[in-house]
């Protein structure tokens, strides 16, 4: 398969039509338009979009989850959860391959929990694995130091995909190993092509595991930099489905197409929000005072109801409202001048002060027009505001990543469970210089240290719920981030489109039962 006669680039998306191409085979093809470039496709030791759409598809992994949160066989067709909640056995499918023929067996997915603790940004995911045993080819029994009732979501298609061992088992670094711009799985679909920062093409495995699957004969990520030119090719067809829309002009407008369905749908595991970080390293972001008058001045409505053009939600707390484990008497900080001037004089800075803040470059509503509507609130309490912009995302994240920031908006994903996506950001042993999206706020607080470490092990619901609850309210008090709203993604895509991805990880999760009507 060439670029040039089957794949539109992200010039030539809002020039050509893929009418214009021979019409579907058998199974046919879904485009799915993305702004998201993945540096690779290795879902292992890269979390995020980008990389999460087409690992999913790549890689199969033990388990998946339905719309109801219940895990569901995949490459594991059963398992037991020890009654003392040490250990988990895994029973795999015996047909399983991966796209080269060799068989999957235990030692590839005992291979692969292993290269995920030690390589992807979520430490917590897997860190109380203590070993791995491997009795026969089709066994794999996880052998945890404590419990641990995140582990099964944890196994999930976007946060443990399958590696072959035979390829990355040689030695290599794993996170700059050559085949992660080249992968081999056992999921559904095979990578055809890979054009970095343009297409990723996916043709059906003929082999997959799962009898009947996958349903359709290709799926392109068609990666279109450039918002207008995406909007135009899932208006004139030439895209069938944009998963991950954030804008509201982008929701409204297409939300006016006969030809496409949009929804909310799909987003539940991923629990985004928006929020200002504080780098509380900086010595005027040390004090606690300071970052309370920043949330005092800020008026979240505003950016909720005015910028975002109704589509987003307030979000009040590090655990998204959504979630069971929300506390709603979380403190909203909810605007008040006269108390953010206080403050700030408390603070020893009622002559004001210059601080400077970045934001994730890309979709402009949820992150630069923030940024910009802080600059000019922020005058009021008496802070000169620079907003730094940065050329791409990889400039951002090393900024960020690297502690080179004073505040910053970012968008950080709840991962279903706390002990996933909460944890990361809150414990002062993720304080990982040079890693994006783990404590860059460089955060400490012995208390919440404990209090995460006691729910991370927690099986009673209810116990959960408490320490999460005292969690809340401590980190709503120390402030190291002030959370805005839950980002509103939505997916659009076409109506003649069956099985459409609107499951708790949406298009983060194996695409084989989607297809299209007759």
């Amino acid at each position: 398969m060439k670029f040039t006669t089957r794949l539109l680039g992200a010039v030539a998306v809002s020039a050509m039509s893929l009418s214009a191409l021979p019409a579907y085979a058998e199974g046919g093809t879904l485009v799915i338009a993305s702004t998201q470039v993945p540096r690779h496709l290795n879902g292992a030791v890269q979390s995020g979009i980008a990389t999460a759409v087409p690992s999913t598809q790549i890689f199969a992994s033990p388990l998946r989850y339905d719309e109801n949160w219940e895990p569901q066989p995949y490459l594991a067709e059963s398992w037991t959860v020890a009654e003392d909640g040490l250990s988990v056995t895994l029973n795999l499918v015996k047909n399983a391959t991966f796209h080269d023929g060799k068989p999957v067996t235990s030692e590839d997915v005992a291979f692969s929990i292993m290269t995920i603790k030690e390589n992807h940004p979520f430490q917590t995911m897997f860190a109380p694995v203590s070993s791995i045993d491997t009795p026969d080819a089709n066994t794999v029994v996880i052998n945890l130091s404590q419990p641990h009732p995140a582990l099964l979501l944890a196994m999930s298609p976007a946060l443990a995909p399958i590696l072959p061992k035979h390829i990355y088992g040689d030695g290599q670094d794993v996170k700059s190993h050559p085949a992660n711009s080249a992968p081999i799985g056992s999921g559904p679909f095979m990578l055809e092509e890979f054009k970095a920062g343009e297409a990723i093409v996916l043709k059906k495995n003929p082999n997959f595991f799962i009898e009947g699957r996958p349903k359709l004969d290709e799926i392109i990520v068609n990666i279109i930099k450039d918002p207008s030119a995406l909007l135009i090719a899932m208006e004139n067809g030439d895209a069938d489905i944009y998963p991950f829309m954030a804008g509201s002009q982008e929701i409204k407008r297409l939300e006016k197409v006969d030809t496409l369905e949009i929804t909310s749908e799909g987003y539940a595991a991923v629990g985004p929000i928006n929020w200002l970080a504080f780098n509380t390293a900086s010595e005027k972001l040390s004090d606690v005072r300071v970052r309370q008058a920043i949330a005092y001045a800020v008026d979240r409505d505003f950016i909720t109801k005015a910028l975002h053009r109704g589509v987003s939600k307030p979000q009040r707390g590090p655990i998204i409202e959504s979630s069971p484990f929300f506390d709603g008497s979380i403190p909203a900080y909810d605007t008040d001048l006269d108390k953010a001037n206080a403050l700030m004089a408390e603070a020893g800075y009622g002559d004001g002060m210059e601080l400077t803040i970045d934001y994730i470059p890309g979709p402009k509503e949820q992150q630069q027009s923030v940024a910009e509507y802080l600059k000019s609130q922020l005058k009021k309490i008496g802070i000169e505001l620079t907003v730094r912009a940065a050329p791409d995302f990889p400039t951002w994240a090393g900024r960020v990543g690297g502690h080179d920031f004073e505040l910053s908006m970012d968008v950080v994903f709840n991962w279903g469970d706390p002990v996933i996506g909460v944890h990361r950001t809150y414990l002062s042993s993720n304080i990982r210089k040079g890693v994006i999206w783990s404590n860059t706020q460089s955060y400490s607080n012995a208390r919440v240290d404990e209090i995460l470490g006691a729910a991370a092990v927690e099986l009673d619901m209810d116990k959960r719920r408490a320490l999460y609850a005292e969690f809340q309210q401590i980190v709503a008090a120390d402030l190291p981030i002030y959370w805005i709203n839950a980002t509103p993604y939505h997916t659009a895509f076409s109506k003649k489109l069956k099985n459409a991805p609107k499951g708790i990880w949406g298009t983060m999760h194996p695409m084989d039962m989607v297809e299209w009507a007759e």
